[in-house]
């Protein structure tokens, strides 16, 4: 009879085979294997009863005890194609359990959904590598913030901004505001709830837009824009990124949101900026 084995059933057959042939002892067997001395004594047992073959495990090539049925995998397989296709594993995992009552792992879910051509792992996309940024010390020191343009409420209102306000030591979503457009006034507007709910920070980390920075040359412009102005008299600092890959914490939590936050308005049924507003400060 043929018998495949492993590298560990060939040195385990080796340590058996000289107990067997007395050159050496239970104990010292029990050691090399990581056994105890009744564990190592019943494979001698099944080895004098059966030979060889009674060293490879009886459950290989057999379902695990512990495997998920079938049927609750093919059935967490349909929610995600029906309702969550667009979904990443995470998202869909907490969906699962949120609205099915279905509990299962993130891992368990990302396997299926790769298997099943749902997910592209990100070990197989291009990765992009740039210089990090090190991160302030402390909560509140320096705050990144970023407008996005998106189609946050999908084909049911028109594209509209995000303000985004992510904190550079944590990472932290800070706060989040809808607007028509990245003006001035929406700025102040999202800055002063900022502040009325977390403080005041050190200093405020943005791109060049003409919001935060005069980028004409005019000689008979002041260089400082009304929102510069408001922080200057509110002593903050503001500082202009020279790439969008600087302020790349505030430009992934981008990302996440239009993915994640997208997808929670639509389970919501949210379509307007008003009611995204309400409904934001639940969803951070």
């Amino acid at each position: 009879m043929l018998v495949t084995m492993t590298d560990k059933d060939l040195y385990r057959l080796g340590i058996i085979q000289r107990v067997h042939d007395h050159t050496l002892l239970q104990r010292e067997a029990a050691r090399l294997l990581e056994l105890t001395v009744r564990q190592v004594q019943r494979v001698l047992r099944r080895y004098r009863e059966h030979g060889a073959a009674s060293i490879v495990s009886e459950r290989r090539g057999r379902p695990g005890n512990n495997r998920i049925p079938e049927d609750l995998r093919c059935a967490a397989l349909h929610l995600i194609r029906q309702h969550y296709a667009d979904f990443g594993p995470t998202l869909a995992t907490e969906k699962l359990l949120e609205r099915h009552g279905i509990p299962l792992s993130v891992e368990t879910v990302r396997n299926w959904m790769i298997s099943d051509g749902l997910w592209r792992p990100h070990s197989r996309r291009q990765v992009h590598i740039y210089q990090p940024r090190h991160r302030r010390d402390c909560l509140g020191e320096l705050v990144q913030l970023d407008g996005s343009h998106h189609a946050w409420f999908e084909d049911r209102a028109p594209k509209c901004c995000l303000l985004v306000y992510v904190d550079d030591a944590t990472g932290r979503l800070m706060h989040l505001r809808f607007c028509d457009s990245e003006s001035a006034f929406d700025y102040m507007t999202a800055t002063r709830e900022y502040i009325d709910l977390h403080g005041k920070p050190v200093a405020f980390y943005s791109d060049k837009h003409a919001v935060f920075r005069v980028n004409g040359t005019d000689a008979r412009r002041s260089g400082t824009t009304q929102f510069g102005r408001a922080l200057r008299d509110l002593s903050i600092e503001l500082i202009c990124a020279n790439s969008s890959q600087a302020k790349g914490r505030v430009e992934r939590a981008n990302q996440t949101l239009q993915d994640r936050l997208v997808k929670e308005m639509r389970l919501h049924d949210i379509s307007s900026i008003s009611e995204a507003n309400h409904w934001v400060t639940g969803f951070i």
